[in-house]
């Protein structure tokens, strides 16, 4: 007779009271960025996050450079990126966007971390707008909250 099998199912859950958060955050294209940032520290308050450093940098392409020099040190749990790049009429766009998103998944991998994507890559303004607590949301929000369940995730294997 053949026994039954219950896995061992591991998940993150939403508490951040004892975890300590780092944003790094682009200046560049601020008007969007700011309310990614908003919206990233109200989920951090919302969901108990009392430890939180937030790191400016000038863009995007920044993001990776300051996010690794930041996990060297093992103070944080996650890391939130957040910035926008908006389609111009040049390819600069795809390159500043392949190299970022490339970077962020590097030092995430290198570390051993979650370090989020919370980076905008948009044809337009608008389109980066509704994205920033428009109609579609706030992505700053949603990356903040994929950190606090990857963190709670990530606890449970050191255990």
């Amino acid at each position: 007779m053949a026994t039954e099998v219950f896995p061992r199912v591991f998940e993150g859950a939403l508490g951040a009271d004892k975890k300590k958060f780092a944003i790094v955050v682009s200046a560049f294209n601020k008007s969007v960025t700011q309310k990614l940032l908003d919206g990233a520290l109200q989920c951090f308050r919302k969901n108990g996050a009392a430890d939180v450093d937030v790191f400016h940098c000038p863009g995007a392409y920044e993001l990776p450079q300051v996010a690794s020099f930041i996990t060297q040190k093992k103070k944080y749990d996650a890391v939130v990126c957040l910035g926008a790049v908006i389609r111009g009429e040049t390819p600069h766009f795809d390159y500043i966007c392949q190299e970022c998103a490339r970077g962020i998944g590097q030092v995430s991998h290198d570390r051993g971390l979650p370090v989020m994507f919370g980076v905008l890559t948009t044809d337009t303004f608008e389109q980066a707008m509704e994205r920033a607590g428009g109609s579609v949301g706030n992505k700053g929000y949603d990356a903040a909250l994929g950190a606090i369940e990857m963190s709670n995730l990530f606890s449970q294997f050191v255990s």
